[in-house]
């Protein structure tokens, strides 16, 4: 009997070999109800994804789409339109995606700028024109289909019955009220768009 309880005792005095738990897998819960902070989006950068994934202009940039290419740099590229409205219609767009010309930041679109007197001198060149329109479409109203930022160089021809500033009708300007408070509106949108950013200048 005393042998059997110091059996006992020795038994519980006996360092315990540890459970194997190897078999049970690792789980990627955390502890703030299962969601990593470093994981979460705004809603805003995950359209802004989707827009980069889904645009053709995205694509084109990633080599993800073809494209004639006639100039690249760091900032922007110039490609042939590939439903062109004259011979040697091309596409200024930026390397990165702007959904309209007023989202693009000024230094973007200054570069992009910049390129058009050499690039529009290649073009007409090349389809032997004298002269070009250069386009920018921002906004459904305005006819931007593809909406990532694109300026339109096309070359014109006296000949080529495109569009004439003939067939537009146009009306002279009435210096009335409603013209007055136009000018007053335009100048009040700019008075407040330089303070804003001279506020941020100082900041």
């Amino acid at each position: 009997m005393e042998s059997r309880r110091l059996a006992i005792l020795c038994s519980h005095l006996r360092p315990q070999k540890k459970p194997d738990f190897s078999w049970v897998s690792a789980s990627n819960c955390v502890s703030n109800g299962g969601i990593d902070d470093t994981k979460k989006k705004s809603i805003k950068e995950i359209e802004k994804e989707k827009e980069e994934k889904d645009c053709i202009f995205c694509k084109i940039i990633r080599g993800e789409a073809p494209a004639f290419k006639l100039y690249e740099d760091d900032v922007c590229l110039c490609i042939l339109d590939l439903n062109p409205l004259n011979h040697g219609h091309s596409l200024v767009i930026p390397r990165s995606h702007y959904t309209s010309l007023e989202a693009t930041p000024p230094s973007v679109v200054a570069s992009m700028s910049s390129k058009i007197p050499f690039m529009s001198s290649a073009i007409m060149k090349a389809t032997h024109c004298d002269s070009f329109n250069l386009l920018v479409n921002s906004g459904s109203a305005a006819g931007q289909v593809i909406f990532h930022t694109h300026l339109h160089i096309i070359p014109r021809k006296a000949s080529d019955h495109l569009w004439t500033s003939k067939g537009i009708k146009r009306l002279p300007l009435k210096l009335d009220q409603e013209t007055t408070d136009l000018i007053d509106s335009i100048r009040e949108q700019l008075s407040s768009k330089n303070h804003s950013s001279e506020e941020k200048t100082a900041s």
